[in-house]
């Protein structure tokens, strides 16, 4: 087993929800902390607040991962006499490093959007804003007959999807000719004499950013000294990725009935809606956190119900006027669900890697506000 370091688990993070995936506006990744220390305990959380500061300095842990960020503004001083400026001063005293995932997380397929959506049964998901779409490459490569299976499957863990298939590519044979120079160790053929090779030709569909890691991988699986390989920018865009999501119920309810059932789901304490409780649903859109700059998006693509949290009042007479549904299940209601996921899927990347380190989903956080 190995013993991670803070920028391994950047690392980690990064592959979950990729920091290209966040807003303009949003700060994301390490905010506090050493990237070369060791850490072997990790805390997961919603918020970095003194309560879960405190939590991870007493679970011996060195590293608070959040989903909000603990510095969102820029700071001008770092001073224990303002309540960030002590925080970060704190789990800088105790070597804890803090890393957040936000907009990135939202935006992420696997992420908070597609949780919230598992949890209130809501399918068939794209996003509701489409915010980026994946750039995508064609790798053609040349290998002898007999070793394509190899490469292929060393290009497979990187290769992008065509709509449901995986594992996607297609070969050709041919002939290949080379003269290897002096210097050089061929894996077939002779220094100094020219090689007719017979060859196949693969093509694979990559992600742009999934590129350095494939051609890497490439070459550590192809027999040749220096691999033949071509590299095709596409016009062709790759999957679709944003805020919110929207999606269909398995079968028809009402705006009231809806709304206890996200209740129950998300184990409110209560939520608000907006709408004729006995109109029908079945065209949901959601976004956990703050989604209602979302509203016309949802309109736009016929939902009949939005469920996001820290509706204002204005908001919800647009949404009556705009004909749109909505249900109000608080910013931490729709959002603490991501604790115990993103606990179980870093636990599971540590294994994966043989890295030696804990995650604790830090579980009883709680709402700044009361219900009554």
């Amino acid at each position: 087993m190995i013993t991670p370091k803070v920028s391994d688990i950047v690392g980690i993070v990064n592959k979950i929800a990729p920091h290209g995936l966040a807003e303009e506006w949003d700060n994301v990744g390490l905010m506090v902390g050493d990237p070369s220390a060791p850490a072997t305990r990790i805390m997961v959380a919603l918020d970095g607040t003194p309560d879960t500061i405190d939590a991870a300095i007493a679970d011996r842990c060195q590293i608070l991962l959040t989903h909000h960020p603990f510095i969102f503004r820029p700071l001008k001083h770092i001073s224990s006499a303002d309540p960030t400026g002590r925080l970060v001063l704190k789990a800088a005293s105790h070597a804890l490093a803090v890393i957040s995932l936000h907009t990135n997380f939202d935006i992420a397929s696997g992420g908070m959007n597609d949780l919230l959506a598992e949890r209130l049964g809501v399918s068939n998901c794209r996003p509701l804003k489409v915010t980026t779409s994946e750039s995508l490459v064609k790798l053609v490569v040349f290998v002898p007959t007999g070793h394509e299976e190899r490469v292929r499957d060393a290009l497979f863990r990187f290769s992008g999807v065509v709509g449901a298939y995986s594992d996607c590519s297609f070969q050709c044979a041919g002939t290949g000719t080379f003269k290897p120079l002096a210097g050089a160790q061929p894996f077939i053929g002779q220094v100094g004499r020219r090689e007719y090779v017979e060859e196949s030709r693969i093509e694979v569909l990559l992600e742009k950013r999934n590129l350095p890691a494939a051609v890497t991988a490439l070459v550590k699986a192809h027999p040749y000294e220096e691999p033949a390989f071509d590299l095709f920018p596409l016009l062709n865009r790759g999957p679709e990725q944003g805020l919110g999501r929207i999606g269909v119920l398995a079968e028809e309810t009402t705006v009231s009935a809806f709304a206890d059932e996200v209740k129950e789901r998300l184990g409110l304490a209560g939520v608000r809606f907006v709408g004729d409780g006995a109109r029908p649903v079945r065209k949901v859109a959601l976004c956990g956190g703050s989604g209602m700059s979302l509203l016309r998006d949802a309109q736009r693509q016929g939902a009949d119900v939005l469920v996001t949290g820290d509706v204002k009042y204005h908001e919800g007479r647009d949404a009556e006027a705009l004909g749109v549904a909505l249900v109000d299940g608080g910013h931490f209601g729709t959002e603490v669900l991501m604790v115990e996921s993103v606990a179980n899927r870093m636990a599971a990347e540590l294994a994966s890697r043989r890295f030696e380190a804990e995650v604790i989903p830090f579980r009883v956080e709680r709402d700044p506000f009361t219900w009554r």
